[in-house]
């Protein structure tokens, strides 16, 4: 239990300082770190950080950092697809999951270490308005990957539905975060629905991993204005690169721990 409260804290605090991100470490820290099975780990990750999530968002609800229909429409068609996700998860090998998952890692580790582009486009014209005729099909579709993957690895996405809402939709990095959090709620809750019935859920680890989490992020919406954005999300970047080589590593040399 004092692992889950530990890891279940970095989770929380990296939630709540990038918007994302700290998802993509509940897996392997509830596979290598508390010691579930995969198959228990995935619904377990989404039930933290769909609510870790939800507890991160409240203060930027009040500095009015939400797109609410943009999140809408991505949340929908993600939620969707978590379905899908989850449906091809069982098909497969734990150990080729968590492969795919360290992979997925590298990729997302990657994306973190550029430098983000220019803001604006559809979803954030100049004026203050959405060309829905464009942002909607962009939307649907970013929503749909990023579900797909929700339901496969049991991840809330946010590393990859951030670059998606400045890159693709336009949107500036505040708004981006905020609406972020909020598309990982609806993704988190579909994908936990979708595992649900593949085992039972520890609630009591569960919850306090949860406690834990939520703490930690909004101790960390906090100061997350004040703390330079660019150079935590190298570090969480390095950090990502090493657990996926540990995924790996571990995969390989002890193949029943998936």
């Amino acid at each position: 239990m004092i692992a889950a409260l530990g890891l279940g804290a970095v989770i929380g605090v990296l939630l709540g300082l990038l918007g994302g991100g700290g998802s993509i470490l509940a897996v392997p820290a509830l596979v290598y770190g508390v010691g579930l099975p995969l198959r228990a780990a995935v619904p377990t990750s989404l039930l933290v950080v769909g609510l870790s999530s939800a507890a991160a968002v409240l203060p930027r609800l009040r500095a009015g950092q939400v797109r609410w229909r943009i999140a809408a429409v991505f949340g929908a068609a993600g939620a969707v697809s978590a379905f899908a996700g989850a449906a091809v998860n069982r098909l497969l090998d734990p150990r080729i999951v968590l492969i795919g998952f360290a992979v997925m890692m590298v990729a997302a580790g990657t994306r973190m270490l550029r430098r983000p582009g220019g803001e604006g486009g559809d979803c954030a014209l100049p004026s203050g308005g959405v060309n829905w005729r464009g942002c909607l099909p962009k939307s649907v579709g970013a929503g749909v990957a990023v579900g797909f993957l929700t339901g496969l690895f049991g991840v809330g996405g946010g590393f990859l539905i951030i670059p998606a809402l400045v890159l693709l939709l336009g949107l500036p990095m505040t708004a981006a975060v905020g609406t972020s959090l909020v598309i990982i709620v609806i993704n988190s809750v579909a994908g936990f629905v979708a595992h649900a019935g593949d085992t039972t859920v520890d609630y009591r680890i569960a919850a306090g991993f949860t406690a834990a989490a939520i703490i930690g992020s909004l101790a960390a919406a906090r100061v997350a204005t004040r703390l330079p954005a660019d150079r935590l999300r190298r570090w969480f970047a390095y950090v990502v690169f090493v657990i996926a080589a540990f995924v790996v590593t571990q995969t390989l040399l002890h193949p029943a721990a998936g």
